[in-house]
C-alpha cells in the first residue's frame, strides 16, 4: 500500500479509532463511578430528609409529653395524699393545652398506679374524629398484673424500666385503633405514681413515610431494630396478624448504610438511617431504575463512537485528498482528549461527513469534560461522612474573604468548631471501624442541628460549620438543642463508639477586630480549646 491516499486513510482511521475508543472508555468509567455515587447520595439524601422530618415530629411529641411530666413531677413535690385529686385536675388542664398544640395526637392520658392510690384513677382523653378531645372511660388497671410487661404495655413497660419509652405500634385498649405511643413514668420521692403518655395515630406517621418516593417504583418503609416490619406502602401491616406480617429480606439489617438485596425477584438498592424513637427508615429503589439512565447513556456513547468510526472510515477513503487538514486537526484534538486536555478548537465546519464527525467529537468531548468537572466538584466531599472536606472549607473561607474585601458586602456570620473528644480512645480500644461510626454519628448530629449551614470535616476528629441567616440568628437556641440531643444520644447507649462527646467553640465575625476571615476561625478554635480545658478540669474535679 504505497499511495498517499491509502496511507493517510489507514493512518487517520487508526488514530481516530484509538482516540474514540479511549474517550469512550474514559467516559464509561467516569459515568459508571459518578452515577453510582450520585445514586447512593440520592438515596441517602431522601433518607436523611425523611429522617429529619420524622425525628422532628417525634422529638416534638417527646418535648410535649416531657413538659407534662416535668409539670406533674414538680406539682407532686410536697403534695399530701388528700391532695391527689386536685393534682390530677391541674395536670389535666395543663395536658389539655399541650395536647391541642401537638400534631397527630389521638389520645393522651395520666394514669395513677393502684399501688400508689386506690382513690384517684387519672384520666384518658381521645380525639378519634379530629375535632376535639373528649374524656373516655379509663381502663381498669386493677384487672391486670402491672408487673407483666406483655400486657397493658403503655403502663407496664415504663413502670418496669423507669425510663421514658417509645412503644412499637399496638392496638390501643377499647378503641381498636393502631397507634404508637410515648410514655414517661411519674415518681414522688422515688415512689412510682403513674404514667403520662400520648398515643399517635399510626396513619400520621404513615403519611410522612408514604410521601417519600424515588423513580417509578422506589419507596420508603419502617422497621424496628430487629427487622420487624412496622409500615410499608404496599403492605397493609395493621390489618395483618403478627404471624402473617412478611419478613424483610436478608441483608437489610446490618450496620452498613447502603445495602443491596433481592425482593420478589427484583434486585434493589437501599439506604437506611435510625430514627429517634428506635425505628429504622429505609429508602429503596430497583437497581434497574437506578442504573437505567446512565446505562442508556453509555449505550448511546458506544453507538455514537461506532457511528463515528464507520462514517469517518468511509469519508476518509472517498475524500482523503480534501480532508487531510481537518483530519489532522481532529487527530490532534483526540490526542489532547486522550491526555486529559479539553482546551482545543476545531475550525472545520463543513456540511459533510468530516464536519459532522468534528461536531459529534466536539459534543462527545464536551460531555466528558462535564463529567470530569462534576467529578472534580466531588473532590470537595469527605468520603466518610459525606460533608464537605478541608479543601472545600478553605475555598469557602476564600470566598468569604473576597466578600469581606468588598466594602459593599455586609457580612454577618459565625464560625463553629467541633472536636470529637474520644476518637483516639475509640480507635485504639475498639478499632477504626468503630471510630468511623463515631465520626458519622457526630457528623449527622451536627448536620441535623445546623441543617441550614455548610458543614465541613476539617481534620481527623474536627468539624466546622459556618452559620448564616436563620442559623446565625438562632445560634443560641441551636447550641442548646445541640447539647440536649447530644445528651440524649449519650444516655441511650453505653457503647462509647455510638456516643458523641463533642467539644464546641463559636465566634461571631466582628469586622472591628477580625482583620481577616481566618481571625474569626482562630477565635472559634481558641474558644473550643478553652471549653475542652474547662471540661477536663471539671472532670478532674
Amino acid at each position: 500500500m504505497h499511495s498517499l491516499k491509502s496511507r493517510i486513510t489507514l493512518l487517520t482511521i487508526c488514530v481516530t479509532v484509538i482516540a474514540v475508543v479511549a474517550v469512550t472508555t474514559v467516559s464509561v468509567l467516569f459515568i459508571t463511578n459518578s452515577e453510582k455515587r450520585e445514586a447512593e447520595q440520592t438515596l441517602l439524601l431522601l433518607c436523611e430528609t425523611g429522617e429529619r422530618n420524622l425525628d422532628y415530629y417525634f422529638n416534638g411529641v417527646e418535648k410535649s409529653i416531657g413538659k407534662v411530666a416535668d409539670y406533674a413531677n414538680s406539682d407532686l413535690d410536697g403534695l399530701k395524699e388528700d391532695g391527689l385529686d386536685d393534682h390530677v385536675e391541674r395536670v389535666r388542664e395543663y395536658f389539655d393545652t399541650v395536647a391541642n398544640r401537638t400534631s397527630g395526637v389521638l389520645t393522651y392520658y395520666y394514669r395513677i398506679d393502684p399501688d400508689f392510690s386506690t382513690k384517684a384513677d387519672g384520666f384518658w382523653y381521645t380525639n378519634l374524629e379530629g375535632d376535639e378531645f373528649t374524656e373516655h372511660e379509663v381502663t381498669d388497671i386493677t384487672k391486670y398484673d402491672t408487673n407483666d410487661t406483655s400486657q397493658l404495655v403503655w403502663f407496664t413497660v415504663p413502670k418496669a424500666t423507669g425510663e421514658p419509652v417509645w412503644l412499637p405500634p399496638y392496638i390501643t385498649d377499647n378503641l381498636d385503633v393502631r397507634v404508637i405511643s410515648y410514655n414517661i413514668p411519674i415518681y414522688q420521692r422515688g415512689k412510682f405514681v403513674g404514667v403520662v403518655g400520648i398515643e399517635i395515630d399510626y396513619s400520621t406517621m404513615a403519611e410522612q413515610v408514604e410521601s417519600i418516593r424515588l423513580y417509578n417504583n422506589g419507596y420508603a418503609f419502617l422497621t424496628d431494630n430487629s427487622g420487624s416490619l412496622i409500615y410499608h406502602p404496599y403492605i397493609d401491616v395493621p390489618a395483618l396478624s403478627e404471624d402473617k406480617i412478611p419478613d424483610i429480606p436478608d441483608g437489610l439489617i446490618n450496620e452498613s448504610t447502603f445495602v443491596t438485596y433481592t425482593y420478589e425477584g427484583v434486585k434493589k438498592e437501599a439506604a437506611w438511617l435510625p430514627l429517634a424513637n428506635g425505628m429504622r427508615l429505609t429508602v429503596s429503589a430497583p437497581v434497574d431504575e437506578i442504573d437505567g439512565d446512565w446505562q442508556k447513556l453509555i449505550k448511546e456513547i458506544i453507538m455514537i463512537s461506532l457511528v463515528i468510526i464507520l462514517v469517518l472510515s468511509l469519508a476518509t477513503w472517498l475524500f482523503s485528498s480534501g480532508i487531510t487538514k481537518p483530519l489532522q486537526e481532529l487527530t490532534a484534538a483526540a490526542m489532547l482528549v486522550e491526555q486529559g486536555n479539553y482546551d482545543f478548537d476545531l475550525e472545520y465546519d463543513g456540511d459533510d461527513e468530516v464536519g459532522r464527525l468534528t461536531s459529534t467529537f466536539r459534543e462527545l468531548a464536551g460531555h466528558v469534560r462535564e463529567h470530569i468537572t462534576d467529578l472534580s466538584k466531588r473532590v470537595y466531599v469527605d468520603a466518610l461522612t459525606s460533608v464537605r472536606n478541608k479543601g472545600a472549607f478553605s475555598a469557602y473561607l476564600d470566598d468569604l474573604q473576597n466578600k469581606m474585601d468588598n466594602p459593599s458586602e455586609n457580612l454577618e456570620f459565625a464560625v463553629c468548631v467541633f472536636d470529637c473528644d474520644d476518637l483516639k480512645t475509640v480507635n485504639d480500644k475498639y478499632g477504626h471501624d468503630k471510630g468511623d461510626i463515631y465520626l458519622k454519628t457526630a457528623s449527622r448530629l451536627i448536620c441535623r442541628i445546623f441543617q441550614h449551614s455548610p458543614v465541613f470535616r476539617i481534620g481527623g476528629d474536627e468539624f466546622s460549620a459556618v452559620l448564616h441567616n436563620e442559623d446565625f440568628r438562632n445560634r443560641d437556641e441551636l447550641i442548646e438543642r445541640f447539647e440536649n440531643e447530644k445528651a440524649i444520644i449519650n444516655s441511650s447507649t453505653d457503647k462509647l463508639w455510638e456516643q458523641v462527646h463533642i467539644t464546641m467553640g463559636l465566634s461571631v465575625f466582628n469586622p472591628s477586630m477580625d482583620h481577616a476571615i481566618i481571625d474569626t476561625v482562630r477565635r472559634a478554635d481558641k474558644d473550643m480549646y478553652g471549653n475542652k480545658r474547662a471540661k477536663k478540669a471539671k472532670n478532674r474535679g
